[in-house]
């Protein structure tokens, strides 16, 4: 890599601190060594190709690699998001960390936090992404991080146990090396998806298990190889109208769903107030019984067929040829906005009544961040479990709200 001119390495040392003083303001970042991280490691030196500006924009991701379809399978990820997780993570000087999911930055990152003491291992599927993290790494003075070409669904065991792994890939399980792999006092920071929403969750060991001691929401790239999320199942009901669902349980009978749409709207207002958005996604997520998620594009929201909660995915009651989902509408008497249904279908007035009924009760009763109790316990599901819970491939997550 060529250096870059003085001019460059001014303008990216402006725009580095000016991006510190925003993730304090914004309290993505919370303590000293975090923001000292961050102000140390030149970010534009990990994406070389991309300009300044971009790289240094606290909310947008910087692509990395694209599949052949164009759709992107490795980016660096926001910095405000790496700046929760690491809060998170919650790593001090001298511990051992691995990292899965390599673009370089992040494991820098790592190392400023962990210090001489410490060791830092970074693991990718990819080679043209490992590759390139080596040589960022390498470039920006960061030669102690070690970099490993592997399935990070196996974890890397030459190194463990770990104080710490932090996955940053949207993950649809948690692998068994991940909690074996981690120390008796060791956290697991993981994007973790649970019907069709991300969050990611700062898990500790609890005996066998993990008790997650925090949660934020958050975007990834899906995880590659063995990890890779082969349950979900999304159905196309028209152009610009799609459901999705990871719950075996759930039937996605496109057709009739799609008709319903076509069906006149039932319109439910719960009286409830609709606020702290992504506490509720996750509430109605994890409690609806025939949880899907519709989406919609802006084209079928401007028409006015579908509300605009669905343009970034919202939760949906379904049955095979029904289909609810939230909306919200301006209600000063609720505190500014009051959360409602609207249904379609046969099946419409029952559902919407399931529906408002779970709104009423999160607002009344689980209003307030942090709300969520969110446990995982490796082993077979049982035939029949209890709201909240969500069966995976090696365990079940069970959430529970205070």
């Amino acid at each position: 890599m060529t250096a870059p001119d003085d001019s460059t390495v001014r303008s990216a040392s402006c725009l580095r601190a000016n991006m510190v003083r925003a993730l304090l303001d914004q309290d993505s970042v919370t303590s000293e060594s975090v923001a000292a991280a961050f102000a140390a490691v030149p970010r534009h030196r990990f994406a070389p190709e991309a300009s300044l500006d971009l790289v240094y924009d606290l909310h947008r991701t910087v692509p990395v690699k694209q599949d052949a379809h164009g759709l992107d399978i490795s980016v660096m990820s926001a910095a405000h998001l790496q700046g929760v997780m690491l809060e998170q993570a919650a790593i001090q000087p001298g511990m051992n960390v691995l990292e899965i999911g390599s673009g370089g930055y992040n494991a820098a990152l790592i190392q400023e936090l962990v210090g001489g003491a410490g060791a830092v291992t970074t693991v990718d599927i990819d080679r043209d992404v490992i590759d390139r993290a080596r040589r960022c790494l390498d470039d920006a003075g960061y030669s102690q991080v070690k970099t490993v070409l592997a399935d990070g669904e196996s974890g890397v065991a030459d190194g463990a146990p770990y104080d710490r792994i932090i996955v940053t890939a949207a993950a649809w399980d948690i692998a068994p090396s991940w909690i074996s792999g981690l120390t008796d006092n060791g956290r697991l920071v993981v994007p973790l998806t649970l019907r069709g929403t991300t969050r990611s969750i700062a898990f500790d060991r609890d005996g066998e298990g993990l008790l997650g001691c925090s949660y934020r929401l958050a975007r990834f790239v899906p995880m590659q190889g063995q990890g890779a999320a082969t349950e979900e199942r999304k159905e196309l009901l028209r152009d610009g109208v799609a459901v999705q669902s990871d719950d075996a349980r759930v039937r996605l009978a496109a057709q009739a769903l799609n008709h319903a749409l076509d069906t006149p709207r039932l319109l439910q207002w719960s009286g409830a107030a609709y606020d702290l958005p992504d506490e509720l996604e996750l509430y109605l997520a994890l409690n609806l019984p025939r949880a899907a998620r519709l989406h919609a594009s802006h084209d079928i929201v401007d028409n006015g067929l579908v509300e605009a909660s669905a343009l970034l995915g919202v939760p949906a009651l379904v049955t095979e040829d029904s289909i609810a989902y939230r909306t919200r509408r301006e209600n000063q008497s609720t505190g500014g906005f009051e959360s409602g249904v609207v249904a379609h279908g046969p099946h419409a007035k029952n559902l919407a009544e399931q529906y408002v009924e779970l709104l009423r009760t999160w607002a009344h009763h689980h209003r307030l961040r942090g709300a969520a109790e969110i446990r995982y316990l490796p082993g077979p599901a049982a035939s029949s479990l209890p709201p909240g819970s969500v069966a995976k491939r090696h365990g079940v997550v069970a959430v529970t709200w205070h």
